[in-house]
């Protein structure tokens, strides 16, 4: 598989950061708790969100590695998951972007990109089957390359997780 640099080509307006944080030194303790598995191979084929993810009709499996699946207790009772990924690709030192389909450039904190200081990817997908001792979740769809490291997952939680106000000025959606 090709790293990141090869993956993300420099556009016009970009600024990449003197220092790349995948070389610094590490804040925080994260560990990657399993794996997904999706059809997703390569950045080109890949859905850049979870709308198209869907649209495509290619399920996925999570699969959480062993010392973590007694987690997985009680989970069976949401109908949909947050997950975290680890977006391994992408990356660390590019902190302000120019989107293919953007007139101008954009900080990635104002960007869904995976290209940050800290790749995580943030997913809701419908929780399709969940088998506790092998650690395997089945997901509706996923927007991620194959073999991309999860960090977390969390029950969706409608009442308190959807804002259905939320709009970005320029864009008409809600």
């Amino acid at each position: 598989m090709s790293g990141p640099r090869e993956m993300f080509e420099a556009r016009e307006g970009e600024q990449r950061l003197d220092q790349d944080p995948a070389k610094m030194p590490a804040d925080g303790g994260v560990v990657f708790i399993g794996r997904i598995a999706s059809p997703w191979t390569t950045r080109e084929s890949c859905p850049k969100n979870m709308r198209t993810a869907r649209e495509a009709g290619q399920p996925a499996v999570l699969t959480i590695d062993a010392p973590y699946r007694p987690g997985l207790q009680g989970l069976e009772r949401a109908s949909h998951v947050i997950i975290l990924s680890w977006l391994h690709h992408a990356p660390r030192n590019l902190i302000v972007q120019k989107p293919r389909h953007a007139a101008e450039a954009k900080g990635v904190f104002g960007l869904r990109s995976p290209a940050r200081p800290n790749p995580v990817g943030l997913h809701v997908a419908r929780l399709v089957g969940l088998d506790i001792a092998t650690g395997r979740i089945d997901l509706d769809a996923i927007d991620v390359l194959d073999g991309t490291p999860v960090i977390d997952i969390k029950p969706y939680f409608a009442s308190t997780d959807a804002m259905p106000e939320a709009t970005i000025e320029g864009r008409d959606e809600r």
